[in-house]
């Protein structure tokens, strides 16, 4: 038994298919097959049934896969202490992050990462908080950046940073307003993004104070929600990363909310509760210091990174 045949069978079962699997692991399928079957037979079991269709683990098959989570990511512990101490920053890293925020950052996010740390093999995907979570606690990714306040026991939340919103309006609401009131538009449309909960309940709590029977209709992205409002007329709530998305003709449409307890998201890098590759966590936190605008990053990791 080998570590390597380890890593097979758990992206065996992560993705199940040996394609998909063979392609994760860098190695070619039939390579990936005849590990599993010697793994297989070595331990006089079968760790997976395959039809032509599906492949999935047997009851003993997972009781192994979740032993083997366990052997990888305390092997992972013990390389990534040797790399700790002699202060080197490489090897592999998987990070998270959240689609509502994905846009803002990643683009600029990955050139300077890039160019920084080139000996670090870095994989990016989008997921959405519960998965992100149930991804670290199962040791596929190293972290992952949410909306603040997603709470699982065996996760750390270190904040990151906060984003105002802000007020887009249709040309016909109000424009000469130079700030934001929930009372001024209570008897306009207003749309909000699904699957933002920091939107979500931005929106709603701007709600109460709207007469009864108004609707509140919902979108798939801030782009589809702009365009809404330039059709429709109304209003919606954007986050302050996204003005630079827009035109210098829809800026025209922006407006400042009044009070800071309903206009702010706050935005978190999470971890498991036992990771330690501290160094790694600040080429995150470093990074992100080379494009955000100022004042938005926490004083904590402006001033000290992150320590664990």
């Amino acid at each position: 038994m080998t570590l390597q045949q380890l890593r097979y069978i758990i992206a065996l079962n992560r993705f199940r298919s040996f394609a998909k699997a063979a392609e994760s692991c860098r190695v070619s399928q039939p390579t990936l097959s005849a590990m599993l079957m010697k793994l297989e037979e070595e331990l006089d079991v079968r760790i997976f049934d395959r039809t032509n269709k599906s492949v999935t683990p047997t009851t003993t098959g997972e009781r192994i896969i979740r032993q083997a989570e366990m052997v990888l990511m305390e092997t992972g512990r013990i390389e990534e202490m040797v790399n700790e101490e002699k202060g080197l920053v490489g090897g592999t890293f998987a990070l998270s992050v959240g689609p509502t925020i994905a846009p803002y950052i990643l683009p600029r996010f990955i050139k300077h990462y890039r160019e920084d740390y080139p000996s670090v093999d870095i994989t990016i995907q989008e997921l959405k908080a519960n998965h992100m979570l149930e991804s670290l606690l199962k040791g596929e990714i190293d972290a992952g950046i949410a909306i603040a306040d997603n709470k699982r026991e065996g996760v750390l939340e270190i904040p990151l940073y906060t984003e105002k919103f802000y007020v887009y309006l249709a040309e016909s609401c109000w424009r000469k307003l130079p700030v934001f009131k929930p009372e001024n538009l209570e008897h306009e449309s207003m749309w909000i993004m699904k699957e933002a909960q920091c939107l979500r309940d931005s929106a709603f709590s701007f709600c109460k104070s709207r007469a009864k029977g108004h609707r509140v209709y919902e979108a798939g992205s801030i782009d589809t929600l702009i365009r809404i409002v330039d059709e429709n007329g109304g209003y919606t709530i954007i986050p302050e990363m996204h003005l630079p998305f827009l035109s210098e003709h829809q800026r025209a449409n922006v407006r400042r909310i009044e009070g800071d307890y309903l206009s702010q998201r706050r935005v978190s890098l999470y971890i498991k509760d036992d990771y330690i590759r501290e160094r790694m966590l600040n080429t995150i936190a470093d990074t992100f210091k080379k494009f955000m605008p100022e004042g938005m990053l926490t004083e904590g990791v402006m001033k000290w990174g992150i320590r664990l």
